[in-house]
């Protein structure tokens, strides 16, 4: 009897599970895979190509040396978070330790760097002289000793072969970088991608700044700015600077210009009474056709750009790469006056990803037309246009049935959470990623109805509950074409739900619009947006996350409360401090199967505190499934502690990526030693797996 083999994915040949190994992405993932077997392992090693480290950078010295194909390592996370990476250690062990780091990781060519002050870049820089990529961080304020331009100098003079410089985290002055790039016109001259949209910014850079920018850098990329395109502001941006910026850089691919008002109130609504910009459609067209190599254009002004459906119509033909496009308070992208005759936007057919924003004349017409023009969209967002609803958006969608994956609604008068549900009903079993504003419609009569109910009603049996629960949803979720509530819909591919809810609402009536059953839902973000001062005590005690729990996937949550605004400390009568927001923001939470948490504690911006309180602190460690929780703020140290009865939790940190970061922590707050001795409470506990 012949005998038998088993073959075994060991058995492929190297080079096919070189390629297998290098294809995985998931960190854990990597990490199992490198326990299977010393081939596994060395498999891994070999071919993972980024790593971002985590833990306090005393440890430095006991970094592993077998991560030698690293080739890009994020050091903008290292313990205590926010602090000069090296500066903080003895003199004498600074540069052993940047020694010790390009022994461990030879390899790199693009380097992420936390950078308080250029100290730590004339340490860590001349370690890799082959670096290409550089990526700097920097929510506190510019050191005002620094000279001008030294914040950049070390990366010019030790990275001769340097493509990319990305600064969008990075505060800075304006006139820091136009020197720098000038003195140093031959690195300048080889960079291809460069990133100056700082969301930081209040001001941004100016019009002759862009252009001296764009004069020692022509053989830009990829080129992202910040700027301001009001003409009450001097040296703003208009048709001069648009020109400049194409004809000095002819080999654009990617054009990101928004204006910093947009950066610092992205939901703010703004009506054809805003006023006008200096940018004109000829001048619109002027640049299309020097930029024939342009895939992705974004040009958010802030004010109105009028009668820009002709310029964008040249779009099609001279820049005929175009894949995605963003445009915000533009007026006119789509008049379809002519039912057979395509205009504006809509001839740009090759499109992929199309954004409108405060597009005031945009109508249900104009929509159709661009569905029926742009028949390739894979995604696609509305923000603040009053004029458009659910029948112009839910043609459009069906037009695009076959393509469209990704809608976000936002800001549209006429579109609350019911309306923007029944818009993308035609594809509620092929979308994967759906944002809406959480605007209940007839939400007063709906507590008028539960006050009746509780009054009337106390014997009800479970029929005349579920009858009632039927009427709610029916009154809440959207309807199909005959009238008729639809109620077995399974969002069956939805994996990504972004919802933005104003102060004082509630989560609840999310489940009966008709979006409860999406069973591969895994990651929610929930931004909560307003002023809680002057508000009375909600009607109900929580917002409502405990809803969530129907989701029987959801695995990761970002909730963003860093724009809510309230009393940090005492607050007046009849009235809650953020702390008992808090309470309210966060009960129900632990009744999720949360393994990763973003959390964002709302904030008060007449002492510039965004702190985790106690209430917030014994709330979260009710999340007992939790591994990584990251706050984006501050904390005392002894509620962090309550952090530590979560069994599982392996990853957390105080993250103050916001502007200004506070220079020097309160005395009651988390500290350097703080940090470092819960860290190492942390890391001495035992982890099942």
């Amino acid at each position: 009897m012949a005998s038998t083999t088993t073959t075994t994915l060991c058995d492929l040949p190297d080079v096919i599970l070189s390629t297998i190994s290098a294809l995985v992405t998931d960190s854990r993932a990597r990490n199992s895979l490198s326990l299977v077997s010393h081939k596994f392992l060395a498999l891994e090693r070999s071919t993972r190509s980024h790593l971002t480290l985590r833990g306090n950078a005393r440890d430095l010295h006991l970094l592993p040396g077998c991560f030698r194909s690293i080739s890009h390592l994020d050091l903008s996370f290292l313990s205590p978070w926010g602090h000069s990476l090296l500066t903080s250690l003895p003199v004498d062990h600074q540069p052993l330790l940047a020694l010790r780091l390009h022994l461990c990781f030879p390899s790199v060519d693009a380097l992420t760097v936390y950078s308080r002050s250029p100290t730590s870049l004339e340490l860590l820089l001349p370690q890799w002289p082959r670096i290409r990529h550089v990526k700097l961080i920097r929510w506190h304020q510019r050191p005002s000793q620094i000279p001008q331009g030294d914040d950049f100098v070390p990366i010019f003079e030790h990275c001769g072969l340097l493509e990319s410089l990305d600064l969008s985290a990075f505060y800075h002055w304006t006139e820091d970088l136009p020197p720098v790039l000038q003195r140093y016109a031959d690195v300048a001259a080889r960079l291809t991608r460069l990133d100056i949209l700082t969301a930081s910014f209040t001001e941004g850079y100016k019009s002759s700044e862009i252009v001296d920018i764009t004069k020692a850098c022509p053989n830009l990329r990829d080129f992202r700015v910040a700027c301001t395109f009001d003409p009450r502001y001097f040296e703003f941006v208009g048709d001069e600077t648009l020109s400049a910026v194409s004809a000095n850089c002819p080999k654009l691919t990617l054009l990101h210009m928004v204006d910093t008002a947009s950066l610092a109130s992205p939901r703010a609504v703004l009506g054809n009474d805003s006023g006008d910009s200096a940018i004109t459609a000829a001048t619109l067209m002027e640049v299309f056709s020097a930029l024939p190599h342009l895939e992705e254009l974004v040009l958010d002004v802030g004010k109105n750009v009028k009668l820009s459906g002709v310029a964008l119509e040249a779009l099609n033909t001279k820049c005929k790469k175009l894949r995605s496009l963003k445009l915000g308070q533009f007026q006119g992208v789509c008049s379809a006056t002519d039912w057979g005759k395509f205009d504006g936007v809509a001839l740009c057919g090759g499109l992929l990803s199309l954004s409108l924003k405060n597009s005031a004349d945009l109508s249900d017409m104009g929509l159709v037309a661009i569905g029926r023009g742009c028949c390739k969209l894979s995604k696609f967002e509305i923000q603040g246009c009053e004029n458009v609803t659910v029948k112009g958006l839910r043609t459009m969608v069906t037009l695009l049935r076959k393509t469209l994956t990704d809608v976000r609604i936002s800001c549209c008068k006429k579109l609350d959470a019911t309306a923007s549900l029944k818009a993308v009903e035609p594809i509620y079993d092929r979308i994967k990623k759906l944002h809406i504003d959480c605007v209940w419609s007839g939400s007063e009569e709906e507590g008028g109805e539960r006050v009746e109910t509780s009054e009337t009603n106390d014997d009800n049996d479970d029929d005349g509950d579920d009858y009632e629960r039927s009427q709610k949803r029916c009154k809440y979720s959207s309807e199909d074409v005959n009238g008729f509530c639809s109620e077995d819909r399974v969002w069956e591919k939805l994996e990504y739900l972004s919802l933005w809810i104003s102060v004082g609402e509630f989560l609840t009536p999310l489940a009966l619009t008709g979006l409860d059953d999406c069973p591969n839902l895994e990651e929610i973000r929930i931004k909560i947006e307003g002023d809680c001062r002057g508000r009375r005590r909600p009607s109900e005690p929580e917002l409502g996350l405990s809803c969530l729990a129907l989701y029987p996937k959801l695995s990761k949550m970002q909730l963003d409360c860093g724009d809510t605004i309230g009393f940090a400390l005492t607050a007046p009568p009849m009235q809650m401090d953020l702390s008992l927001w808090e309470r309210f923001f966060l009960t129900g939470i632990g009744n999720l199967s949360l393994s990763e948490l973003d959390y964002w504690p709302p904030q008060d911006r007449d002492v510039n505190q965004r702190s985790l309180s106690l209430p917030g602190a014994g709330l979260l460690q009710e999340c007992l499934t939790l591994r990584k929780l990251f706050i984006h703020g501050t904390a005392h140290e002894h509620f962090m502690n309550f952090l530590l009865r979560i069994p599982n939790l392996r990853d957390v940190q105080l993250r103050e990526d916001y502007y200004p970061a506070p220079e020097n922590d309160m005395s009651t707050e988390m500290r350097v030693g703080s940090c470092s001795r819960f860290e190492d409470q942390l890391n001495s506990r035992i982890i099942i797996d």
